[in-house]
């Protein structure tokens, strides 16, 4: 009776770890696909330019990471959030829109992932 019982907690506690797993891909995969998307709204965009720094921001799995990142024009990126200096003296001002993204996708995570884990 008490090996039973083990069997039955073992076996619960498996099932839930499989769950909450699951749930944390879900997670992932959901809040990685909001910050793009808030990305590619709030990227600065050059009039003559298109948006093609904004249009690049996409996501890549690896291991059990999902990296949001910007294909293209990664090269751009810490320019761009932080600003810089000219070659010929002056400066070219910041476009914070990565730290907010990063923050704002770190608070959707914690939200989804609790309540994912409450029901």
């Amino acid at each position: 009776m008490a090996v039973d019982l083990t069997k039955e907690i073992t076996q619960a506690l498996e099932d839930y770890s499989t769950e909450v797993e699951r749930d944390l891909e879900e997670s992932k995969k959901k809040v990685a696909k909001e910050a793009v998307q808030e990305l590619k709204s709030t990227s600065p965009k050059r009039n003559k330019g298109g948006g093609a720094y904004a249009k690049s921001w996409g996501t890549q799995k690896q291991g059990t990471a999902i990296i949001v990142r910007n294909k293209n024009h990664y090269q751009i990126t810490h320019l761009l959030e932080y600003g810089h200096k000219k070659r010929n003296g002056g400066s070219v001002r910041a476009f914070p829109h990565i730290s907010i993204a990063e923050e704002h996708a770190i608070n959707n995570f914690e939200k989804t992932v609790e309540s994912k884990l409450k029901k």
